[in-house]
């Protein structure tokens, strides 16, 4: 863990106090700073925006009321994981996963977070990573995309470490597979649309 993710750590551990404590200006600025790291995470279980909302809301309402037993075990970004995986698999059972497409808000955050990012290559790894089971998915965004290392993984999915090693080399092979395939999928379809 680098400097700013140790002092990171220590605000939101400041900040989990508060909550414990009744703060709610605590609760909101920690809603605030989790808010866009969520999102981007629970969009790999769900493309459905208000599942997502609700998944978020379930996780602070969690970590509202639990904050005074965060023992502090491991860091507070990947104790907030762990809450809203098992939240966004609870949601996934009672909705199911019924994706919405062409929903605005979800290309509308993605692009906040990354505005300068190519949306074709977005396009394409988002198909390849769809192609991933749910598990796969989510060990591949928590590591690339969120930066957690395979310990803190292994936590947040409440799994042992070899078998986050194994769905993120099963992951990585997969896409290794398809994602050529897509980018021919890519060209032809430029090719039949000039």
């Amino acid at each position: 863990m680098n400097d700013t993710d140790l002092q990171s750590d220590a605000t939101d551990r400041l900040l989990l106090q508060r909550m414990a404590a009744g703060d709610r200006a605590a609760l909101s600025m920690l809603y605030r700073s989790y808010h866009g790291r969520l999102c981007r995470f629970l969009s790999r279980l769900t493309r459905r925006a208000d599942v997502i909302e609700e998944v978020i809301n379930d996780c602070f309402w969690i970590a509202w009321q639990k904050a005074g037993t965060f023992h502090g075990d491991s860091r507070v970004s990947t104790w907030i994981m762990g809450i809203a995986y098992r939240c966004g698999l609870k949601a996934l059972r009672q909705h199911g996963d019924e994706p919405v497409e062409d929903d605005p808000s979800r290309e509308d955050r993605s692009q906040a977070h990354d505005p300068d990012e190519d949306r074709e290559l977005r396009d394409w790894l988002a198909k390849g990573l769809d192609r991933l089971s749910v598990d796969q998915r989510v060990v591949v965004e928590l590591v690339y995309g969120v930066g957690h290392s395979l310990d803190d993984v292994a936590v947040i999915m409440q799994c042992p470490v070899g078998t986050v090693k194994a769905r993120l080399f099963h992951a990585r092979v997969k896409l290794r597979n398809v994602l050529p395939a897509l980018a021919g999928d890519s060209a032809r379809q430029k090719e039949i649309v000039s």
